[in-house]
């Protein structure tokens, strides 16, 4: 009687997810379950990775680790269960563990997880967090790195110190260089070090970590979203190259970033393997024989978004060569297939994100994934797990062989929790641009979009400015939360846009309100006259960050445009931009020197010159931690807007960065996002 029982209901399920389709909601988007962070194991017949999940009660995000079979047969399967997350999953050599982060113990600490069950056993036990580590392939080392004050001693003394710190009645700091702030932390005086430390036949700890970077003066990883792909071992596990950016009073306005070397078990400075280039030398890896060393290299200081170049070296001699220098695009992760022929990397691809082999001896270039978005992948013998979204997916983990082949799809997280949401179509196209050049954008129906009916248009704008908008899945900016509420979506890779070669990536530096603004006017005008389904007499425009400025800059140059706006973290004046932003080499770059050398370069694109035109109805969203863009720029934002007389909103987060991250703040965004398109596009 229950089995009938279940079968009815199962039935009765099905038929209601076929009889009533609905659109994706902000509801929907919050409650995701994400998966990430593929660790293969040496043998290539598991593969662990992350499971994201949202505890609303809680408001914030719980990650849990899982392990799938790449043989076939058995289903996922959860490895861990706990309250506190368990992040960044690395094998044990011998392939019978998983290491893992997690706080469960009152600090973030490395545990390690049988991979058969069982319970973790806790492998450092240190007086301060652990913010990231690596195994030695060898599995008797345990490379880490913690935030210390480098003229401690010892890690204790770094403790003492931030406690003493914490009781202190006076709050007050004193500065004497930048950066002051980074990101959305005030500087307290630690670096981010790497240390070692030897492991013992349990797995654990076995001594003391000593000190590989704490000598030079710069954080090992890089601050604030450097991670363990910026260090690895040797094959033999004696050594470890990592990156680091060593400028003292120039850092914040330096992207000169160098590989060092240094042995494993400490006792020696680090050695600059890298010292001639003055730009940015990051993520080296080591060939499977340890005699070649891998990385990539930019060739201009100052540039944060120039292309990413491919660099060998031979470890006995030092002798350094480019790999595949004419194929113009930018990777993003290196892994080194197991006989040491290839190279496997990510990259972005005229709006898509995909998968690469590149042939170390000819420098051949073969795709290895078509449509969509390659978030994390990893790679073992000759098999490639990654994770891949679309603009109709989240992201799932696959399974590919490096020789090629059909993909396996390994997960299907989220399949209950939309078995009835119908997603928006949509479609790349392109247009003549500025200059005449080819552009690309993407075009998403409304949900339930039937023949013959017009759409207001929710016209997104991306950030960067050297970014993209494609064919991926975001948990911020969706094009999907806006087709759910019955918007069309348009959204334009103006010129400026990574993926589609460097020089048009570098189109925008010194004409962030010329040939963009260009693109966008006839990229809009292009989609409506393709696509008839698009209203352009009802039409909103939305951007954050440099999509924020666009915002501004659309208020004074395009002023008829659109019925509303929506800015998120946008630059209002390029002059208060120069001096309070953190990372001062990007305004440098961007406007081609500092303010006080070249001012009429910043305020050729300023908007706040343009406030006298504006009349657009506007939505100004600010987070008050963001350090990028500071509060200032939203509070005048708001404040022009309100003198003008003009129909205004803010919307403040005193917790939040440059991005809205904790859940109960992003349904509360996107409420806020769509209903004043809907009081301005669908009264």
């Amino acid at each position: 009687m229950k089995l009938r029982l279940l079968v009815l209901a199962t039935a009765l399920a099905a038929a209601n997810a076929l009889a009533a389709p609905r659109g994706f909601t902000v509801e929907d988007l919050v409650n995701l379950e994400r998966v990430g962070s593929p660790a293969v194991s040496p043998d290539a017949s598991r593969v662990v990775y992350t499971v994201r999940r949202t505890d609303l009660g809680k408001n914030r995000g719980q990650t849990s680790l899982w392990i799938a079979d790449l043989r076939g047969g058995a289903a996922p399967k959860a490895l861990t269960n706990h309250d506190s997350s368990s992040l960044d999953p690395e094998w044990a050599p011998a392939g019978d563990a998983v290491y893992f982060l997690s706080s469960r113990s009152g600090s973030s600490q490395v545990w390690r997880q049988p991979a058969n069950g069982g319970e973790p056993t806790q492998v450092t036990n240190l007086p301060l967090d652990v913010d990231n580590f690596r195994v030695s392939p060898t599995g008797e080392r345990i490379a880490l790195s913690m935030a210390v004050f480098r003229d401690c001693a010892d890690l204790a003394c770094t403790r003492d110190r931030m406690d003493a710190q914490a009781k202190n009645k006076a709050s007050g700091r004193v500065y004497d260089r930048l950066f002051v702030r980074h990101w959305d932390t005030w500087a307290d005086g630690r670096n981010a070090v790497l240390f070692s430390a030897p492991i013992d036949a349990s797995g654990r700890v076995s001594a003391a970590p000593v000190s590989l970077s704490g000598s030079l003066d710069g954080d090992v990883p890089s601050k604030p979203f450097g991670d363990r792909e910026e260090y690895h071992f040797s094959p033999d596990g004696k050594t470890i190259v990592f990156s680091a950016r060593i400028a003292g009073k120039t850092e914040a306005w330096s992207t000169n970033f160098d590989l060092y070397s240094v042995p494993a078990a400490g006792g020696d400075k680090p050695r600059n393997l890298t010292a001639a280039n003055p730009a940015w030398d990051t993520k080296g890896v080591f060939s499977p024989d340890g005699r070649t060393l891998a990385w990539l290299a930019m060739a201009r200081p100052g540039f944060e978004a120039d292309r990413f170049q491919i660099m060998l070296m031979d470890v006995a001699s030092g002798q350094k060569r480019k790999l595949a220098d004419k194929w113009d695009r930018s990777p993003g992760t290196l892994q080194w297939s197991a006989d040491g022929k290839s190279l496997v990397v990510d990259a972005e691809d005229v709006g898509q994100h995909r998968l690469f082999a590149i042939d170390v001896a000819s420098g051949k270039v073969s795709a290895l994934t078509d449509k969509g978005s390659i978030g994390g992948f990893d790679m073992r013998r000759d098999t490639i797990a990654y994770t891949q979204a679309t603009l109709a997916s989240p992201a799932q983990l696959y399974a590919t062989a490096l020789a090629g082949g059909t993909p396996r799809q390994l997960t299907s997280n989220n399949a209950d929790k939309l078995a009835d949401v119908r997603f928006g179509d949509f479609e790349q196209f392109s247009f003549k641009g500025a200059n005449g050049d080819t552009v690309y954008g993407h075009v998403m129906k409304p949900w339930n979009a039937v023949p013959g009916a017009k759409y207001p248009i929710a016209f997104l704008v991306h950030g960067g400015p050297q970014g993209s908008f494609g064919n991926a899945w975001s948990y911020r900016w969706n094009p999907q939360v806006y087709a759910g509420a019955g918007y069309a979506t348009v959204f334009i890779d103006f010129h400026g846009s990574t993926g589609y070669g460097q020089k048009f990536t570098d189109a925008i530096s010194g004409d962030w309100g010329g040939a963009p603004l260009v693109d966008l006017q006839k990229g809009l005008e292009a989609a409506v006259k393709k696509f008839p389904w698009l209203d352009r007499g009802r039409s909103c425009a939305l951007g954050a960050s440099y999509g924020g400025y666009m915002m501004n800059w659309i208020e004074g140059n395009w002023s008829d445009g659109f019925k509303c706006i929506v800015n998120h973290d946008g630059v209002f004046d390029t002059r208060g931009m120069a001096y309070s932003t953190e990372e001062q080499w990007f305004t440098d770059w961007e406007n081609g020197g500092a303010y006080f050398a070249v001012p009429q370069q910043h305020e050729r694109f300023n908007p706040v010159l343009h406030v006298n035109k504006w009349k657009t109805p506007m939505l100004v969203i600010q987070g008050d931690l963001d350090f990028r863009i500071p509060t200032a720029q939203g509070l005048s934002t708001f404040t022009a807007l309100q003198r003008r007389g003009i129909d205004s909103k803010l919307l403040v987060f005193p917790d939040e960065n440059h991005w809205v991250l904790k859940p109960a703040n992003s349904l509360l965004w996107h409420h806020t996002v769509i209903g004043w398109l809907d009081q301005h596009l669908k009264p």
